[in-house]
């Protein structure tokens, strides 16, 4: 059984080292990529505040298909370079919106969404899934938001 417990009081920098450490700890023994998006979703939604959306997409034949989750159904499959996960997968580079409506070409698949942070996951120089965080308030990510599920996606890569 595992019981993490994150402090509401430590820092973003400290919150997302705990969450590193959480993710290696439950996929430490685990080679089964779904389970691991799975369990680190959760993780994910346990650690990080004020979310409505956690999540996984997947790269499946050139495109992003729905992955494990937590939150409101979801869009299952997205084109590269379509919303802001498909930038993300497109460009290999993290997407920092603060202000989904504001995105050109913004898919809605949770109308409460209103900031987004999606990073990718990168193995051997190529996207192989994104990490999707969405939240009902506005710029509620920042850079220490992005360097920390950046880290993240770079620990999982093999795992996943």
């Amino acid at each position: 059984m595992f019981d993490f417990a994150p402090d509401p009081a430590q820092s973003k920098p400290e919150l997302y080292r705990d969450l590193l450490s959480a993710a290696r700890g439950v996929t430490a023994d685990e080679r089964d990529g779904v389970a691991n998006m799975a369990n680190l979703a959760a993780l994910i939604w346990q650690y990080v505040p004020r979310l409505n959306w956690a999540g996984f997409y997947r790269v499946v034949a050139g495109e992003l298909v729905l992955g494990p989750f937590i939150g409101k159904p979801a869009c299952i499959r997205i084109a590269f370079g379509q919303g802001v996960c498909g930038a993300a997968a497109a460009s290999g580079e993290t997407q920092l919106v603060p202000d989904v409506h504001a995105f050109p070409g913004h898919i809605a698949c949770d109308g409460a969404s209103r900031s987004e942070l999606v990073v990718p996951v990168v193995v051997a120089g190529r996207v192989v899934a994104v990490i999707d965080l969405d939240s009902p308030e506005p710029a509620r990510f920042d850079a220490e938001d992005a360097a920390g599920i950046e880290a993240l996606a770079k620990a999982i890569a093999g795992w996943i």
